[in-house]
């Protein structure tokens, strides 16, 4: 590519200027800003940068550009003495910035057949943990910072955890069947990439469009898998197929599974549970861990002169998720989603332009496994009639809009600028209508006669610019530095609760049941200046040394900031059962919001040693780290009566919590490596592993920080031979006693697992097969958090005991607090897959 003069490039500057204004996006697209505030519910997601597997056909590549100085070109890495790998280049031309982990291909396609949670993909990159809670929704980890503290992106959509209970999470959007390609930025992560974080970034693909060949009349291939696990009696299925010619492209993926629930590796509750009105489950079975899903993608791409034009429509259904760590159950989740985007090079850079739109619909009841009716609402609280308690129906309705527009600008041999601006709108409806419905004047109770808003309009809308330069100083340096600029605004309407102090028949407590709110009364909460506006900046820092072809050092820094979501904010009434369902992080306490919470700064600096050998064969990777974080969301118990601190704090029950800005910091290590160990008649034998490491505490408080990962390692023999392509695991976890001390937070013994892995490819056959869990072992997961999944789930630390009837109503004798989520008891699995 040539050079250009100093006057050209000031210009290509001055119109990324104009590229990456929100004003020309606002210019060019009005319906979709002005739909900010013309509908209720409409929402977007910022689309950072995507890898989208792209075929060999699509756009062609620029050409290998000439290192400035003495320095030999990269189309001649055999005559540098010290080579620094050039830019990663994901399959569709975009640049991938610094500092990633992907997740291999062949573990992809291995773990489709262990797994349908696409967040377990990511179980054995360094620094990555699982919080555990539906079958299909559990929530990666990064050193210690999970959910809406990373970035997570699907198919370049930024989307949002729709639910009290956060069982919705952004992953869970998509089946591991459909996914090409999945990266993690776990240490400092580039600016082009963050955004609304303090954590990493995780960014999974689905299977990118294929075209046919220059003369080849027409391209058409597929795949079709299925597979069996017996604990749980798990089954599934999955199709892909494409169609295409040179320059169009259209294909399908689809995938369906249905699980039961699993039994652990032995009996676990610590508690009793009798009751004539409710399932009593066998003491190893995991109660409400049942889920089905079904998940749709249609694809339809244009491709000529290095243009692409790439439309994705996604429909979701969620018959059921049953969630054992949460009082609620997933009764219904449909999602639809389109995705249009443009991918353009041109002689100066690449340029990515993306719309894309999400509604979800989502409800929440008790399933088969819990307590379903709460007694009967008779005189004096009703007007003669009778009311049957059953349930308690929750519906959340979303619209995510989003906008981005990136560039990745070639000013030099040695410089690339990566610039673009992202847009968001999202809008969030929260309400439970009440039970019974029996009409206003008709009866009066704890969830009658009114429809309870717990979010009600919500708006969180995102407006960001950001700018990243990278240098390749010489093949042994590069640089890499980057600045972003978020404007994060928020707000809800007015709420009410069940009943009100002028609701006909109210009498006695029920008055003033839920007139209390975080703000002292509801009528203070819905009087007050609910609006946020945070300007938040993010700053990355990367320097990395490659000394020789073997060695590779890193040093980084950043500052990255989050705001507050909706929940934590505006989630309102000081009622116990209303706060019991606000909770998305599974310990079984009840959640009041903060409106006056300030967004999380973190400060991270991280160092990575690595070393390899000249064939990769063996490799070995180091990386400690360490963040600040000023205004962290924590939580402190909390008295509902008096709306104060609980002081002194309350131990070996579940509680309730307000959000809090307090100060925490983290740190650990990252250890991973593989060995060789020999090649024999009977195959090539190698040893890899993982070592982490994680320690948080609050700073305030002294306590432990919640769901921290233990130390844990995974060590796995290999073997291939041929087709065959085997191993043995073992998992060992360290026992956890560093714990939240305010959420009274578990403590688990540790443990060691024995998994065996085995998949054999023939031609385009693959079959996988393996057991898990090989010593049936009984283990409670660190993460998994506090087991409710049966009993009188709505009824606050007394949800075992003796169920029945108490008070007018029905509820248990004793709490079920104490007892942690075990993990799955032996799994054998078998799965095949065909491509055609």
């Amino acid at each position: 590519m040539h050079h250009r003069s100093t006057p050209a490039r000031r210009r290509l500057l001055r119109s990324t200027a104009v590229l990456t204004s929100p004003a020309l996006l606002a210019f060019t697209m009005p319906d979709l800003v002005l739909a900010q505030d013309e509908a209720r519910g409409r929402a977007a997601a910022t689309l950072p940068q995507v890898i989208v597997t792209m075929p060999q056909h699509g756009p062609a590549r620029r050409p290998a550009i000439r290192r400035r100085g003495a320095h030999a070109t990269a189309a001649n890495p055999a005559s540098q003495p010290n080579p620094t790998p050039p830019p990663a280049v994901s399959p569709d031309g975009i640049a991938t910035p610094p500092g990633s982990t992907s997740v291999a291909a062949g573990d992809i396609l291995a773990k489709r057949v262990t797994t349908n949670d696409t967040a377990a993909l990511f179980a054995d990159v360094p620094g990555v943990s699982l919080y555990s809670a539906g079958g299909v929704s559990s929530l990666p980890a990064i050193h210690g910072l999970a959910d809406d503290r990373l970035r997570i992106k699907v198919d370049g959509m930024d989307t949002i955890a729709s639910c009290p209970n956060h069982m919705n999470p952004a992953l869970s959007y998509i089946d591991p069947s459909q996914i090409a390609a999945a990266k993690v930025w776990a240490g400092v992560t580039p600016v082009s990439v963050g955004g609304d974080s303090i954590g990493g970034t995780v960014a999974v693909t689905s299977l990118g469009p294929a075209f046919a060949a220059p003369g080849q009349s027409l391209l058409t291939k597929g795949s079709i898998g299925t597979f069996y696990r017996s604990n749980g009696n798990v089954r599934g299925a999955n199709l892909s197929a494409t169609m295409a010619t040179e320059n169009y492209s259209v294909s399908y993926s689809g995938a369906a599974v249905k699980a039961d629930n699993y039994t652990a590796g032995g009996n676990f509750k610590n508690f009793v549970l009798r009751s004539s009105i409710t399932p009593v489950l066998p003491l190893d079975q995991v109660g409400s861990s049942a889920y089905e899903t079904r998940n749709h993608l249609l694809g339809i791409a244009w491709n000529k002169d290095g243009q692409l034009i790439e439309f994705k429509a996604g429909i979701q259904e969620v018959p059921y998720q049953l969630y054992p760590n949460q009082r609620m159950d997933m009764l219904g989740n449909d999602a639809y989603s389109f995705n249009l985007r443009h991918l353009g090079r041109f002689d100066w850079g690449d340029l990515e332009t993306r719309i894309y739109h999400q509604s979800v619909h989502h409800y929440m009841d008790f399933g088969g496994d819990r307590l379903f009716s709460y007694g009967t609402l008779t005189p004096p609280n009703t007007t003669g009639a009778s009311y049957p308690v059953n349930g308690m129906p929750m519906y959340t309705r979303t619209k995510t809009n989003g906008a981005s527009s990136k560039a990745d600008i070639e000013l030099s041999p040695r410089d690339v600028l990566r610039v673009g601006v992202d847009l968001q709108t999202y809008r969030l409806d929260d309400w439970w209508p009440p039970a019974p419905d029996c009409g206003v004047g008709n009866c009066i109770g704890g969830m009658a006669p009114l429809t309870f808003w717990n979010i009600n309009n919500g708006k969180r809308d995102r407006a960001g610019v950001f700018s990243e330069w990278e240098a390749r100083w010489s093949p042994a340096w590069l640089s890499l530095l980057g600045v972003r600029f978020e404007r994060v605004e928020s707000d809800t309407g007015p709420v009410v609760g069940y009943n009100t102090s002028s609701t006909p028949l109210t009498s006695g407590f029920m008055s003033g049941m839920y007139e209390t709110s975080s703000v002292g009364s509801r009528a203070a909460f819905n009087a007050m200046d609910r609006a946020h506006k945070d300007n938040n900046v993010d700053l990355t820092a990367l320097l990395r040394n490659t000394p020789n072809a073997n060695l590779t050092f890193e040093f980084g820094a950043m500052q990255k900031t989050r705001s507050p979501n909706l929940y934590e904010r505006y989630s309102w009434s000081r009622n116990v059962m209303a706060l019991e369902m606000n909770n998305f992080v599974g310990d079984g306490n009840g959640y009041l919001g903060n409106p006056y919470l300030r967004p999380e700064v973190a400060h991270t600096v991280s160092f990575t040693g690595a070393w390899h050998s000249a064939d990769h064969e063996a490799e070995i990777r180091f990386t400690p780290y360490y963040t600040h974080v000023r205004d962290y969301i924590d939580a402190v118990q909390w008295r509902t009566a008096t709306n104060t601190a609980a002081v002194p704090a309350v131990a070996n029950q579940f509680v309730i919590l307000k959000y809090m800005n307090q100060q925490a910091r983290l740190y650990g290590f990252d250890l991973s490596g593989k060995l060789p160990l020999g090649r024999t008649e009977i195959g090539e034998f190698g040893l890899k592993g993982v070592l982490s490491y994680t320690n948080g505490r609050n700073l305030d408080t002294g306590s432990g920080l919640y769901n921290i990962m233990p130390l844990n390692s995974k060590l796995t023999l290999t073997h291939r031979l041929d087709g065959w392509d085997n191993g043995v695991e073992l998992v060992m976890v360290s026992s956890k006693s560093d714990v939240s001390t305010a959420r009274n937070e578990l403590k688990t013994p540790g443990y060691s697992l024995v998994n065996l892995r085995s998949n054999y490819t023939w031609q385009k056959l693959r079959i996988s097969f393996g057991v898990e869990n090989l010593f049936n072992k009984l283990y409670y997961l660190p993460l998994g958090g506090a087991y409710l999944g049966e009993g009188a789930s709505m009824s606050f630390n007394r949800e075992a005991g003796t169920v029945g009837p108490s008070g007018g109503g029905v509820s248990g004798t004793a709490s079920m607090w104490g007892t942690a989520v075990p993990g799955p008891g032996r799994s054998f699995y078998l799965g095949a897959n065909l491509e055609f």
